[in-house]
């Protein structure tokens, strides 16, 4: 059956790496795919998704006009469509995670969203906020502190090697904006001193 899934992740956990993945192995069994990416997003080129580990596909690019659920329904009349893949979901607004949900309901077609559950303040975004309350299914896709070896749960911004609280919501950038960080590092990262890896680590 037919379910929405969101796969939440801090920055660098392979988010998009793991929607290549899925969307591979689908179509290894000549199943469709249609994969789709939020263009607030920017760092890759447009109707593509790329991981940091150099992967990439196409995508379809969705701003908060672009009508999903028709579009899928559309694809769908044409060809079958078996899986629908969604990258960068925390900057869907509500509107379109209620279509991403019609979908699943309506078209029988299962939609996985992959995104950050949190942004840099440790606030949901709206379209976080909208999976966690609609998804059957929440799964996270772990990875560690950029400072230690403890799960990073929480993103830190920096900037000019300093950590950042307040700002803009939405910043998009990469290793040379955000990090992924535990809990204690998120509050007191070592940066912008000569703290050493053992006192890291502690």
């Amino acid at each position: 059956m037919a379910q929405l899934f969101f796969r939440y992740g801090a920055m660098n956990s392979g988010k998009t790496f793991e929607i290549i993945k899925v969307a591979h192995n689908y179509e290894e069994q000549h199943k469709r795919v249609l994969t789709m990416k939020s263009v607030v997003d920017d760092r890759s080129a447009s109707g593509m998704i790329e991981s940091r580990v150099g992967e990439s596909r196409q995508a379809i690019d969705i701003d908060k006009n672009t009508d999903i659920f028709n579009i899928v329904a559309q694809a769908n009349a044409e060809e079958k469509v078996y899986c629908v893949l969604v990258d960068e979901a925390q900057f869907l607004p509500k509107h379109q995670v209620e279509a991403c949900a019609r979908v699943v309901d309506e078209l029988g077609i299962p939609v996985m969203a992959f995104g950050l559950k949190n942004d840099f303040r440790n606030e949901l975004f709206e379209g976080s906020e909208a999976l966690l309350t609609l998804a059957e299914k929440i799964e996270e896709v772990k990875t560690i502190c950029w400072f230690c070896g403890r799960k990073a749960i929480m993103n830190l911004r920096v900037n000019d090697g300093q950590p950042v609280y307040e700002g803009e919501q939405i910043q998009t950038g990469g290793n040379e904006s955000y990090y992924p960080v535990c809990r204690k590092h998120y509050y007191h990262p070592p940066l912008g001193n000569n703290q050493s890896l053992a006192d890291m680590e502690e």
